[in-house]
């Protein structure tokens, strides 16, 4: 099979950021005989090499797939026909996603060595599909903290790609960093309170949290099983669109997804649409947003953003006020949060884990200081399970706020809300003073009903990515991608950071199958 014109390593790692590549560019590129996967893998962990450790130092890649050269090589052998629907799309997947082969760790120096016998239910989809993971990205320990990316299993702090000196948010922030600096072409996060949409918003992304039963979490660190989901982050809502597609609906090694039964899965690629938002009623959700410490900056990107789905159609309801929310007064206690959660994960995996319960990770040491008080009050804490007062209780809260959201968008014929995913611009580094504008905790995490995130512009002169957030009714991802792309296309706000690159490396030293010591892993 030959492949006249093959777009060289170097090459490709140009084309990464000018205009950044898709999976449509990608596969277009490959029929027409210009690119292979093998190359296109090169070019990625070229641009890992110049950026991740050297350069701009993002901080974002955890371990290479030191097989992914191979696998690339591999798929370079399948015949066009028949080639999948992700064929060779290089993904790189949050250190807390189980992966067959490479160390997943949590972001922690106690799971440090545990490699899966085999993959996350998502990754495993994925793979089946045609993708190849290329590397494990760096997270916020434990998935506790929303607001910046640090873990002990990987000095220091991963940096945001367009101001290296503030955070990239958390707990996704290794992937959202990785995608935004185009080290590949997609990548997967975790989302219990906001920690895929809050990462892609700062690093103008689109993120997507689905509705809770639509996606497995089978193979995923937990932090709340209540609130726990895992799903896509990507560079465009089309990127995001394709991989969710495989990515939903039921698996039974994670019960909650027995409801996705009664949902059959839409094909997701009708929605995108770019008149998607014509005659679509949005309301404007100020409870989530408005605060004293909002950013005025950011307030006035989100009112040009309300004006452009105006001009692209939308009637936009303003206010759009949940009512009844200030009368529900959430209860007390836990419910099967992290001291259930991790020590039921760990549990299940006996003798193939380092640790064997959250008592010996505390004991251990080996964990970021400024994590270490939270293990220790969750380790104090009650491990309540689903059948306890606490978790009753919850789940009567929860469907209260549940039916109050959608009486409001029932009474007032609501497609979707639209909120500031954040509403402050990203922190600098090691700064935990100035308000962090999460506004992502509430809505979707207690409803579990479907949120996404867009670019929705820039603040400080441009040069500060914010997002914007759609979040609908349950099941109603389709809506909101149609919406979603439809507003995408019609501002095309995402751009690509400007990077500082390390020196080339020698020809020689791109093309190897083994990936460089520096990009195994930190320790």
């Amino acid at each position: 099979m030959g492949f006249p014109q093959i777009l060289p390593a170097v090459l490709m790692v140009a084309q990464m950021t000018e205009g950044e590549l898709t999976i449509a560019k990608v596969h277009a590129q490959m029929r027409a005989g210009r690119l292979t996967c093998t190359a296109l893998v090169q070019g990625y962990l070229e641009r890992i090499r110049m950026y991740d450790k050297q350069g701009s130092a993002i901080n974002a890649i955890v371990v290479v797939n030191p097989e992914v050269l191979r696998e690339a090589k591999a798929l370079d052998g399948v015949p066009l026909a028949q080639r999948k629907p992700l064929h060779c799309v290089p993904l790189i997947v949050k250190d807390n996603i189980e992966t067959a082969g490479l160390q997943t760790a949590n972001g922690s120096l106690s799971l440090a060595g545990y490699v899966p016998e085999k993959d996350a239910f998502q990754v495993r989809q994925l793979k089946a599909a045609g993708a190849l993971v290329l590397a494990k990205s760096n997270m916020a320990e434990w998935a506790f903290s929303p607001y910046e990316t640090v873990s002990s299993i990987l000095p220091g702090y991963t940096r945001n790609p367009y101001d290296t000196a503030r955070v990239s948010a958390g707990s996704s922030g290794g992937t959202a960093a990785a995608i935004a600096a185009n080290f590949g072409l997609v990548g997967l996060g975790s989302d219990t309170g906001n920690s895929i949409r809050g990462p892609s918003a700062h690093q103008a992304l689109v993120g997507i949290r689905s509705t809770m039963g639509l996606t497995s979490r089978a193979g995923v660190f937990p932090l709340s099983d209540v609130a726990d989901i895992a799903g896509p982050m990507a560079r465009t809502v089309e990127d995001a669109a394709r991989i969710f597609q495989f990515v939903v609906g039921f698996d039974a090694e994670d019960g909650v997804t027995a409801a996705a039964k009664d949902h059959p899965v839409p094909d997701y690629s009708q929605s995108l649409k770019a008149d998607g938002l014509k005659g679509a009623r949005i309301g404007i959700l100020r409870q989530a947003y408005e605060r004293d410490t909002t950013d005025a900056e950011v307030v006035r990107v989100f009112e040009r953003a309300v004006q452009d789905l105006r001009r692209a159609g939308a009637v936009i309801v303003d206010p759009a006020k949940v009512e009844g929310l200030d009368a529900l007064q959430r209860p007390r206690g836990s419910c099967m949060a992290f001291h259930y959660a991790i020590n039921r994960f760990l549990g299940e995996r006996a003798g193939k884990v380092p640790m064997k319960d959250l008592d010996a990770i505390v004991k251990s040491g080996k964990v970021h200081p400024s994590v270490l008080r939270q293990l220790e009050n969750a380790a104090k804490g009650p491990a309540n399970g689903p059948e306890t007062e606490a978790c009753v209780a919850d789940r009567e809260y929860r469907q209260k706020v549940r039916d109050a959201v959608t009486a409001t968008m029932d009474r007032l014929k609501l497609d979707a809300f639209v909120y500031p995913t954040w509403s402050n611009p990203p922190r600098l580094i090691g700064d935990l003073n100035t308000p962090h504008g999460d506004n992502s905790q509430f809505f979707s995490p207690v409803t579990g009903f479907p949120a996404m995130t867009v670019p929705m512009g820039y603040t400080r002169g441009g040069t500060l990515p914010a997002g914007m957030t759609f979040f609908g009714r349950a099941w109603a991802e389709a809506t909101l991608i149609r919406l979603g792309y439809a507003y995408e296309q019609a501002t095309r706000h995402r751009r690509p950071p400007e990077l500082i690159a390390a020196p080339a490396a020698p020809r020689q030293a791109i093309a190897r199958s083994e990936p460089r010591p520096e990009l195994r892993q930190s320790r």
